[in-house]
């Protein structure tokens, strides 16, 4: 609780991604004191809480996707009454691609209390296991579903030069990495990260062509992607061309292809167009 305020304090908390001995010190204090625990699947918290061998002391109420609306309200009325909160996902961060922002930017709206306590995170887990630059780094959640949605999301990665982490799941897994071959090509280093902390933990680096194969049988497992970032982009059209026809083959107008590169390059439609008429003779 807030002493000066007289409010609760809504504490954000880590968990772990697969093996409960992550957990921190921390979070099995907050697990036995919190007045409120609110968790995206309250069987896992509870499930959660036996294998540290502590019991929620509070109220455990379910706080997922389809009821973020509906219960922040009522949660920021606890914590306005001097209750704490402790928000749990089923694993890593709550607010990254969990649920947890809504009710984080209304504390901030209200002036109420938030804190965090860090730990697990599938994002940097991931990062730190891909071999790939971290020096600076973009997570862009999970991609579309539907192809053509995904590779247009694909082409606004295509100049990006920090390295991406997104997820995805497994059931989609081979298609995604499909689409980012047509859009990003074969050569694209990635690394996809299958049941991380977990017994049947698994890392396959390479570039995009060759996981690509790999997941075309089937994928089981929690899955995180690194991409490799992309090369610094030329300003000459004709150097663009390639990267057009890569969308002209995908299914895109020429028009549409063009226009896309141009604005992610930084170089005028007209001359890039002309670079592509030109280079087809």
């Amino acid at each position: 609780m807030d002493l000066e305020s007289g409010s609760g304090t809504l504490v954000l908390a880590a968990t772990p991604l697969g093996d409960a001995r992550d957990a921190s010190a921390r979070l099995v204090d907050a697990l036995s004191s919190s007045a409120i625990v609110a968790a995206e699947d309250t069987r896992r918290v509870r499930a959660l809480a036996s294998s540290l061998g502590v019991t929620p002391a509070g109220k455990v109420i379910s706080y997922y996707e389809d009821v973020e609306a509906a219960r922040t309200p009522r949660l920021l009325e606890s914590l306005r009454g001097g209750q704490d909160v402790l928000l749990v996902t089923d694993a890593g961060m709550p607010s990254v691609s969990d649920p947890g922002y809504r009710l984080v930017a209304a504390c901030v709206a209200a002036d109420l209390p938030v804190t965090c306590l860090p730990g697990p995170s599938a994002v940097t887990t991931a990062l730190a296991l891909s071999g790939l630059p971290s020096d600076r780094f973009c997570f862009e959640g999970f991609p579309p579903r539907k192809q053509g949605e995904r590779r247009r999301w694909f082409g606004r990665l295509l100049a990006e030069e920090r390295t991406c982490v997104f997820f995805e799941s497994p059931r989609r897994l081979a298609d995604t990495l499909a689409d980012a071959v047509a859009v990003l090509g074969a050569e694209r280093a990635a690394a996809v990260c299958r049941e991380l902390t977990k017994t049947y933990e698994e890392v396959r680096r390479g570039d995009l062509g060759s996981l690509a194969e790999w997941a075309a049988d089937e994928v089981r497992g929690e899955i995180t992607v690194v991409l490799a970032g992309a090369a610094p982009v030329s300003r000459d059209p004709a150097d663009l061309v390639p990267r057009v026809e890569e969308r002209a083959a995908g299914g895109m107008r020429l028009k549409d292809a063009v226009a896309e590169v141009a604005e992610l390059s930084g170089v005028r439609k007209n001359d890039l167009y002309q670079a592509v008429l030109a280079a087809r003779g």
